[in-house]
């Protein structure tokens, strides 16, 4: 569960994915048209994918992909975020490009819950 806070501390937007995932791939080109990059961990490409899943479960992702952090917090799957997005929660409180410096390091986070 360490290595899921960690990588989902590392960047300000961070989803857990897999790539034969076809709403992980949603999520992904959602945020990505929202003008965000976010790190993106392929489970199924990663040598500790199953662990990471593992750890995604453990924390209340069901299911485990894809799991979207903002700001080191858990947003939620693709139904949550769906959901914000449709409601205009994700982009109302500028949780994307706007709050990144030109070094592309968040300068605020606008916490949620889902």
């Amino acid at each position: 569960m360490e290595t899921v806070r960690e990588l989902a501390s590392k960047k300000a937007a961070v989803i857990f994915t897999k790539s034969s995932c076809c709403m992980c791939h949603s999520i992904k080109a959602l945020f990505y048209d929202l003008g965000a990059s976010p790190a993106v961990h392929e489970l199924d490409q990663d040598a500790n994918g199953r662990e990471i899943e593992r750890a995604l479960r453990s924390l209340g992702c069901n299911p485990a992909v894809p799991a979207v952090f903002i700001g080191g917090q858990f947003v939620g799957s693709a139904k949550d975020v769906i959901s914000l997005h449709l409601d205009g929660s994700l982009n109302k409180c500028s949780l994307m490009p706007r709050l990144f410096g030109s070094d592309n390091q968040l300068i605020a986070i606008c916490y949620i819950t889902v």
